[in-house]
């Protein structure tokens, strides 16, 4: 008689048998991720570049500077060209001030072929900025960025005339935030982009502008000597001295009528006066009717503060000079020999 089958319970279900050879264990890993070859990074490079330039360029303009020569002095007519952009559908420009300064013609070229006379609206050799205008339809401008937003290693494109060719693209990275340039005026400037992207001669006054087509600065010098050493005034100060330009032509700064030297103070000095800095400014000279000579400054002082604010040297001076002080009455400290004085000293408006 044969075996008898276990009853299976509808309640409870069938086991089902696993072979002793399946795999055992955790699930296994997954696939790596295939990292994106060259070629795509370069694409992707590439669209970001030409996406910018196709944005911009047709704001770029190519100017035409003639500078009347002086019969008295000798000096003949001479012609320059530089580059600008149009940053207002109502044609205002912006450029270096070294590029216009003095100019008594000015033609400006758009990237569609239409020439225009262009018009000084205003000129600031402190930052080397200029606005000029065109009257002109139709016109494309560029969008204004910022640069405190502006990080070392990101991309840049420069875009300008250099030795007029016109809408010439470099592109490159921001090596540096920060930098200090020597304006023509002799002035510093502050805040200055260092960037790679190469800039030629005509390349001034020109737009650089980040990836996603906004101008972050106005490309102004480069070192000729140097590779890769080129520099744009930041759009955030280019901003503020463009509406001033445009609504004064002119940036009102703070005069004292000094001369004066950076020098280092001597270290007893220092500690005998609890000074915060170790260097001041040493007066060589005081212009005739100043507000120097007025608060009785004289050759051989040492300035260590303006309105209570220590100065290291005659560059942050001159950055503490601006119009807010104009007409302002200030304390200017002062060492002279062993005596430490205070003089009420009242700036006026420098000299355009």
């Amino acid at each position: 008689m044969p075996p008898r089958k276990p009853a299976v319970s509808p309640d409870r279900p069938s086991l089902r048998l696993v072979s002793s050879e399946a795999p055992v264990g955790p699930d296994p890993a997954p696939e790596p991720k295939v990292a994106p070859n060259d070629a795509s990074l370069l694409d992707a490079y590439s669209s970001a570049v030409v996406g910018a330039v196709e944005q911009v360029s047709p704001a770029v303009v190519f100017l035409e500077v003639m500078v009347r020569g002086d019969k008295k002095r000798g000096t003949a007519d001479r012609r320059g060209s530089g580059s600008g952009f149009v940053f207002t559908p109502d044609g205002f420009i912006l450029t270096n001030s070294h590029v216009v300064h003095g100019a008594s013609r000015m033609r400006a070229t758009l990237t569609d072929g239409r020439t225009f006379d262009a018009d000084l609206i205003g000129d600031d050799p402190g930052t080397d900025l200029a606005v000029v205008r065109i009257q002109a339809p139709g016109l494309a401008t560029a969008a204004l960025g910022l640069s405190s937003a502006l990080r070392p290693g990101q991309i840049v494109i420069a875009i300008g005339n250099p030795y007029g060719f016109q809408c010439t693209v470099t592109a490159g990275v921001v090596s540096a935030l920060g930098r200090s340039l020597r304006a023509g005026s002799g002035r510093l400037i502050d805040n200055v982009i260092q960037t790679d992207a190469a800039l030629n001669p005509g390349n001034s006054g020109g737009p650089l502008v980040n990836t996603r087509g906004e101008v972050v600065g106005v490309n102004t010098a480069m070192i000729p000597a140097a590779q890769g050493l080129c520099f744009a005034i930041a759009v955030d100060t280019a901003r503020f001295v463009a509406a001033r330009l445009i609504k004064d032509g002119r940036i009102r700064r703070a005069w004292l009528g000094i001369a004066g030297q950076t020098v280092p103070l001597p270290r007893r000095v220092v500690r005998y006066f609890d000074l915060p800095v170790a260097t001041g400014i040493l007066v060589t000279g005081t212009e005739e009717g100043s507000p120097a000579r007025a608060a009785g400054l004289r050759d051989g002082d040492l300035i260590l503060s303006y309105a209570e604010t220590p100065l290291a040297g005659v560059d942050e001076l001159a950055r503490l000079l601006t119009d807010l002080h104009v007409g302002v009455r200030a304390s200017l400290g002062v060492l002279r020999g062993t005596e430490r004085l205070a003089l009420a000293i009242v700036p006026r408006e420098a000299a355009s």
